[in-house]
């Protein structure tokens, strides 16, 4: 199917070039923004600390993109954040970005965990958003959530447009295309995790992320950047011949910009 929509053969996922050729296909400056990250210091699992949200910051620029749009998670149980917390930490790192002269534009949005704490979330309070009404979702890795169509006409009733962030690592979908095509019937969009299809979360994970893109379900692409070995595992799809197909998908992310 790749073959046929995009020129792509599901071998070429593994068929790296020589150690050393680091931009045989090119870099991610054809995405422009990244708008799936962990950058925030020491809010969630990802970056820990300003040092560590700079270095992974140099290397997204290094890779060639040019925008950050990065997302906390909001999950009441484990990164209980909201508005505040995230914007102070958002505060705190751009202005380390200017104090070492990073040009790299970041801003922030979440990336809400679907529990009863986020439906109480939405409610009440305004949502923090990847852009206009969007806003980035994720579910647990263990189990749909009970009436799922339902919290996502919720949403939309609302006024937002979910974005289901990594659906390729939802197992409980994987061999059921129908499933994600009923979710895009349901108004939400699907984001790729990019080293999915590296293998880095696993066999199964690499051939739904790769069923998905064939079959054009995707909106977005973004790196879930938590820290180096994703930036490594990021490099690692840079080396792949599978570049040329995602250079040719018609991404959403082009069309994000920051003010």
């Amino acid at each position: 199917m790749l073959s046929r929509l995009f020129g792509f053969k599901k071998k070429d996922a593994d068929d790296t070039a020589h150690a050393g050729d680091t931009e045989k296909y090119g870099n991610w400056s054809f995405i422009g923004t990244d708008m799936h990250s962990h950058l925030v210091p020491g809010v969630d699992d990802g970056a820990q600390t300003v040092e560590d949200s700079i270095q992974l910051i140099e290397q997204l620029r290094g890779m060639g993109y040019r925008n950050i749009i990065t997302t906390p998670h909001i999950k009441f149980d484990h990164y209980p954040n909201n508005p505040a917390t995230i914007n102070a930490g958002l505060h705190t790192l751009q202005q380390a970005l200017h104090e070492r002269n990073i040009d790299m534009p970041v801003k922030a949005a979440a990336e809400y965990y679907i529990d009863d704490h986020f439906m109480q979330v939405l409610e009440n309070e305004p949502l923090l958003t990847i852009t206009d009404n969007q806003v980035l979702v994720e579910i647990s890795f263990m189990f749909e959530p009970v009436r799922f169509g339902e919290i996502l006409f919720k949403i939309q009733t609302k006024g937002y447009k979910p974005i289901l962030a990594h659906p390729e690592r939802y197992a409980y979908y994987h061999g059921n295309i129908e499933a994600y095509r009923e979710l895009k019937e349901r108004g939400c969009y699907l984001q790729l995790n990019t080293i999915a299809l590296t293998g880095y979360y696993g066999r199964s994970v690499k051939l739904a992320a790769e069923d998905l893109l064939a079959n054009g379900l995707y909106d977005y692409c973004g790196t879930d950047m938590h820290h180096i070995r994703h930036a490594e595992a990021l490099r690692k799809v840079m080396q792949s011949s599978i570049m040329p197909t995602l250079q040719r998908y018609p991404f959403l992310n082009s069309k994000l910009e920051l003010v």
